[in-house]
């Protein structure tokens, strides 16, 4: 199998991390996006969107992180990282659903104003034209927080979710999401950074943000 993926990106790094935690074959093939490599013809026949992360295994293609990871998890049912029972299914789908539809979205625009415009050179950081987005972050991770209160993992066993939303919070010191006030995410977040297969997966994200003057 091979998994296409770039450093910088977040949706690529959850899907390298569920790889790794599966400790399944996956090859991982970095794209230069910055070069324009994802709009290549060749990559535009796996994944017509020109985005990472995309899966190639023999003769099936499946893009989005989401289904990718779904797809992963279903290979190595025994690692239980998206359950059968119904209701923990459903847990699943229900977080990483939120994540994708809601929360993800608003800390994303956030990251991009405060770190990444600059990092690409796309501008100084327009703090007006993310207050909407601030509202919503501060709305949102008091849901959160009360989901995790007693928990290690959001559906109670790690699984596809929690990748999902943790992949949100990798810039929250320089990107200032204040997560310091809520325990029990900032415990969550601990947990799932200390996971190995999160080290290996987050490495390549790390030594780039680094080598471009950003601690994380």
């Amino acid at each position: 199998m091979k998994l296409f993926s770039f450093p910088g990106s977040p949706n690529a790094l959850r899907s390298r991390a569920v790889a790794f935690e599966l400790d399944l074959p996956v090859e991982i093939v970095d794209l230069d996006m910055m070069a324009g490599e994802n709009r290549s013809p060749e990559f535009l026949a796996i994944n017509p969107n020109g985005k990472v992360p995309a899966l190639v295994d023999g003769d099936f293609v499946v893009w989005e992180s989401r289904a990718i990871n779904a797809y992963l998890a279903a290979l190595a049912p025994e690692k239980n990282l998206n359950p059968a029972d119904p209701r923990t299914r459903a847990t699943v789908e229900q977080w990483s659903n939120w994540q994708a539809i809601h929360f993800g979205p608003a800390i994303q625009a956030v990251g991009f104003e405060r770190i990444q415009k600059k990092l690409f050179g796309m501008g100084e950081p327009d703090e007006a034209a993310i207050a909407g987005q601030l509202k919503t972050v501060a709305d949102l991770l008091p849901i959160l927080e009360a989901a995790l209160a007693g928990k290690q993992w959001i559906a109670g066993e790690l699984s596809v979710a929690d990748f999902a939303l943790a992949t949100n919070f990798i810039l929250r010191g320089p990107a200032r999401l204040g997560i310091e006030a809520y325990p029990s995410i900032t415990a969550w977040i601990e947990r799932v950074e200390a996971l190995p297969s999160w080290q290996k997966a987050i490495a390549p994200w790390r030594a780039m943000m680094q080598s471009r003057g950003v601690e994380v």
